[in-house]
């Protein structure tokens, strides 16, 4: 059964009282359209994540078969973070001015092109260059994806369907513990081998492109409401495929306050880097800037050198990556719990509780001193980062206009990057110092994730209500 709403009303038609394009598509049920949208852009997130959690089990091969020291080792990580960093501001922007779809395939390809060519790597200067355009592709993708998929969201599940597109990160994750515990352990062939499956991105981007519509919002920003109403009319049309509550339903939207329509006015004013900073929108572009980096920080500082303590610690490489692969699926059910939270408890309270969960996680982990105890910690670490991650990235793009949404999550995401260029080289840094170990090193990240929790409670709430247009 279909549900369709009236569509012989032109665009001109809402100012004498009938729906917007937006509107009419805020108010649909979630249809066959809607899947395929999340999905086909879930798959590129997941095969995003398979290329940088795959790197963290390559290097500990690569330390051996071509000698590297540590601070080569960190440089490896580090450097596709600093292609990220500089991917995710400039992503942004560019969503903003050559719409959402186009930047979001360009993006993949570019990360698909630098994965492959990372597998035929000689030596490291190749590989590093490699590493650096690879984070360029990747970094500016994951911000553009989500902008993207929440302008198509009904708004009552909007928080929901965004922590299911961040929850194919984990399966992408899952996979490349898969492929380190089975290939990567080989030698040479082995990590080349995993490298070149993480390279199906570049496959994958020129379907993205031509299989997935165009934001609307982004549409009528630029004038183009034809094409706009074809795609409205595409959705309109699709098979239903569950129901929600409706944009604009009293239960679901509460009203905006007339200050918050003048704050919404002015921050829809100014577009670009410029527009984050006017009255009205600073506090929730610091804020976010805030939560991306502390838990960038905490996140890849932990997750990216897992493999690697592990094996310092004794364990062969095999056994390591065992627990790695364990240690990953408890990333599934913490999506599944903060997915269910976050149009309950709201945004802002949910990321704050797992980041409170993640801090007590990681001081655990750090002081675990068996298997039992490391597994354990482990899980749960991974369960509540994870799940904050999912709704770290659910309102991100809310908390912008739809002339800022992609400046400004690109903005957020690519200022976190730069402290997980930070994180991988201080690693090495605290491990070794003679005040410092795995104790220290995990206690650090807990008080960044408290003060991640803290500056997540400074930002606007948005459950239920429509995006700001």
């Amino acid at each position: 059964m279909t549900d369709t709403t009236n569509n012989d009303v032109p665009p001109s038609a809402a100012s004498a009282g009938a729906p917007t394009l937006t509107q009419r598509l805020d108010r649909l049920p979630f249809t066959r359209a809607h899947a395929h949208l999340v999905t086909s852009s879930g798959i590129g997130w997941a095969l995003d994540a398979l290329d940088v959690a795959l790197i963290s089990y390559v290097i500990v091969v690569l330390k051996s078969e071509w000698a590297l020291s540590s601070t080569e080792q960190s440089w490896i990580v580090s450097l596709g973070f600093i292609g990220m960093a500089l991917g995710a501001m400039l992503g942004g922007r560019l969503a903003d001015r050559f719409g959402r779809r186009t930047v979001f395939a360009l993006t993949l390809l570019i990360f698909g092109l630098g994965a492959a060519l990372s597998a035929f790597a000689p030596v490291l200067a190749f590989f590093l260059v490699m590493r650096f355009i690879v984070g360029l592709g990747l970094g500016a993708e994951l911000p553009v994806a989500s902008t993207y998929v929440s302008e198509f969201a009904p708004p009552s599940i909007r928080g929901r369907i965004i922590v299911v597109l961040e929850a194919f990160w984990a399966i992408g994750w899952l996979l490349a513990a898969l492929l380190g515990y089975l290939l990567v352990p080989h030698g040479d062939w082995g990590w080349r081998i995993a490298m070149l499956i993480g390279a199906v991105p570049a496959l994958y981007a020129a379907f993205v492109r031509f299989g997935l519509p165009e934001s609307i919002r982004f549409l009528e920003t630029r004038g183009r409401h034809d094409e706009a109403e074809q795609i409205v009319r595409r959705f309109e049309n699709s098979p239903v495929m569950f129901r929600v509550q409706a944009a604009g339903e009293a239960a679901t939207l509460p009203p905006a306050s007339a200050e918050g329509a003048d704050e919404a006015a002015s921050r829809t004013a100014t577009s670009g880097f410029g527009g984050l900073w006017r009255r009205g929108q600073v506090r929730n572009t610091v804020a976010l800037s805030l939560v991306w980096f502390l838990v960038n920080f905490s996140y890849y500082g932990a997750f990216i050198w897992i493999p690697s303590i592990l094996a310092a610690q004794g364990y062969d490489l095999v056994k390591s990556f065992g627990y790695t692969l364990i240690i990953t699926l408890a990333q599934l059910p913490g999506y599944a719990v903060a997915a269910w939270l976050i149009e309950h408890w709201g945004r802002r309270w949910t990321l704050a509780s797992f980041l409170i969960g993640s801090a007590v996680s990681a001081v655990l982990f750090g002081t675990a001193g068996s298997v039992t105890a490391i597994l354990v910690s482990g899980c749960l670490l991974s369960f509540f980062n994870l799940g904050a991650w999912g709704a770290l990235y659910a309102i991100s793009p809310e908390v912008f206009p739809t002339a800022l949404r992609g400046t400004g999550t690109g903005w957020s995401a690519g200022f976190g990057r730069v402290a997980s260029i930070i994180a991988p080289l201080l690693v090495p840094v605290v491990l070794a110092a003679a005040w410092g170990g795995t104790g220290v090193l995990f206690s650090i990240f807990g008080v960044a994730f408290v003060l991640a929790a803290l500056s997540a409670l400074l930002l606007d709430e948005h459950m239920g209500q429509a995006l700001t247009d």
